[in-house]
């Protein structure tokens, strides 16, 4: 009798089970309300409205394509409380028809994203339409996003963006990357170990422009409308010091991870998924070579992966993109919340998956909006110099980010600090974006300016230049409040670190621990550091980054100290 009463409780649990599994597989019957900010717009439907309407219409596309810095997405067939009412085959039909004109009304153009049935009461099949609208700012050239390229040694990182970016598959022994290396060594050892960049376009169809079909940089550059910037680091122990300049100095808006099939989580990968954890840095993973691997290998991987991410550290939600439905879902889902992280299984070699990988690319929005881009305009001019080159009939050209303000040609800027704590001036006299001529440079951006015939042996990596009206504060001296990742023995007074704070890279003396002698692995302090060779441009709250050896830690800047004769370094 017992037994029969639980074969029945059982029975209804699985059931139970059953029904539940069946209805989170259907898709949500309401999205979250509309929001008043942001690029997303609902609309339940845009059939023949009349004048009055349509301009008013326009005038709301405007400012979401403002608000997402020239992208919106356009849900139709949805209520602005979210519910998903869907549309007949008819009034969808119409209701693109007039957002086509909109667009068309703007200068924007219109890609259908995806299509999905809804089940609300009614007979006849209803439908809701995702669409993506593009316009590119009249004050700009293209949009332009930051992707930071990270992962293991050997883990397919170069070989993945020179698929990406020259529209060749690989033939299996690393021909797609040899575009991609800088230096002899690097050829001869199929290893990064420099920092390199490479432009990945889409024009505003939502259409991939990259180096196929014989287009130069310039070419691609005048036919997209938008631009994935990616910054090649090195994957090799080795080159970490180099892999955290390219992560603290670029401001990448994004960083991908990318991890052998083969190999799973090893070597410098749990490190680099540590360091953009650490700067706040929005992460989703590619898991290469899967032409290699059996399917339960890759399963194993993104396994081992989904484990990783969901520990108490890290507490990301793994979400595995296997439809062009998933891809458009996770570009959403990732740009609204940090704790997501969409992972692909792709090969560079079948081309297997990499179509979605595009699709998510395409539709990743930009992380700050437009108002946070207007203040950044409107203070004065700061651009970081991360490289410096001597190029033939042009002069001394730096490369770098601008922090802040808008930088023209023919501007007249001052650049420091020199060994001696002092700035120097100097004029712009032209300026590069993405290997293409550009007259003006906005916050945010990366370019290389050419200072003319201004003496290179006077300019370092971890200057700025910046506005002569600045008075920027330099120093020896500064104050942190950091957390000790790691450490063999005990952090004390006297220890010497190599310090990141933006492109700023220093050896520094541990000076002093607030109100303790030492520190021990896991424990918070503030500490006062020294600069060894020569003081630094910092500002309060930068994030700082440390490490000697095996020694690592985080945290941020909280008190600097003017630099004056007396706080110049013992001799």
């Amino acid at each position: 009798m017992r037994s029969k009463k639980t074969c029945s409780k059982n029975n209804k649990k699985s059931k139970n089970r059953a029904t539940r599994n069946t209805k989170s597989c259907k898709n949500p019957p309401y999205l979250p309300p509309e929001a008043e900010e942001g690029n997303i717009e609902y609309k339940l439907k845009l059939v023949n409205p009349t004048l009055s309407r349509f301009e008013h219409l326009v005038t709301q596309m405007k400012w979401r394509l403002q608000e997402g810095r020239g992208e919106a997405v356009y849900q139709i067939g949805v209520e602005d409380n979210g519910l998903l009412v869907g549309l007949s085959e008819e009034d969808m039909r119409a209701s693109l028809k007039t957002l086509r004109r909109m667009a068309e009304k703007v200068g924007a153009d219109i890609t259908v994203l995806r299509e999905r049935e809804v089940d609300y009461d009614s007979d006849t099949p209803r439908k809701i339409a995702e669409v993506l609208v593009r316009k590119v700012p009249d004050d700009q050239q293209f949009l332009d996003l930051r992707v930071a390229v990270l992962g293991n040694v050997d883990s397919g990182k170069s070989t993945l963006l020179g698929v990406l970016t020259q529209g060749e598959l690989d033939n299996g022994r690393g021909r797609a990357r040899l575009n991609l290396f800088r230096h002899l060594h690097e050829i001869q050892t199929g290893r990064t170990s420099s920092i390199s960049f490479e432009i990945l376009g889409f024009n505003s169809k939502g259409e991939v422009v990259n180096y196929s079909g014989s287009r130069t940089a310039e070419q691609i550059c005048e036919s997209s409308s938008k631009m994935i910037t990616f910054i090649d680091l090195a994957g090799h122990h080795k080159y970490l010091k180099t892999t955290i300049f390219g992560l603290t100095s670029y401001c990448p808006d994004f960083a991908m991870l990318v991890v052998g099939a083969n190999t799973g989580i090893a070597g410098t990968t749990r490190e680099h998924l540590g360091l953009a954890m650490a700067l706040k840095v929005p992460i989703f993973i590619t898991v290469t070579k899967v032409d290699l691997c059996s399917r339960g290998t890759v399963e194993r991987t993104v396994r081992q992966l989904e484990r990783v991410l969901k520990q108490p550290g890290c507490n990301k939600v793994p979400l595995l993109v296997s439809t062009a439905d998933d891809a458009v879902t996770a570009a959403q889902r990732f740009a609204q919340s940090p704790s997501i992280t969409p992972i692909f299984t792709l090969s560079s070699v079948s081309g297997e998956s990499l179509d979605l990988l595009k699709v998510f690319l395409n539709i990743l929005p930009p992380l700050s909006n437009s108002k946070e881009q207007e203040e950044l305009m409107q203070q004065l001019t700061e651009f970081q110099v991360d490289e410096i080159y001597t190029v033939p009939e042009v002069g001394t050209v730096v490369g770098g980010t601008l922090y802040s303000g808008i930088c023209r040609e023919g501007d007249r800027l001052v650049v420091g600090p020199t060994d001696e704590g002092r700035f120097l001036g100097l004029k712009v006299s032209s300026m590069q974006r993405n290997r293409s001529a550009c007259r003006v440079l906005r916050a945010g951006q990366a370019a290389t300016l050419a200072l003319g015939n201004f003496n290179r042996s006077l300019l370092r990596k971890g200057m700025v230049m910046v506005s002569p009206e600045m008075n920027p504060t330099i120093c020896w001296l500064f104050e942190a409040e950091i957390v000790l990742l790691f450490h063999a023995r005990t952090f004390r007074k006297g220890f010497q670190v190599t310090v990141h704070v933006g492109n700023v890279r220093q050896t520094a003396i541990v000076e002093r621990l607030h109100g303790k002698e030492e520190l021990r692995t896991g424990e918070k302090a503030v500490v006062r550091f020294r600069f060894i060779k020569h003081p630094e441009y910092l500002k309060l709250g930068a994030k700082l980054l440390f490490r000697e050896g095996v020694t690592k830690g985080i945290g941020h800047v909280t008190h600097l100290q003017p630099a004056s004769l007396l706080h110049q370094p013992r001799p």
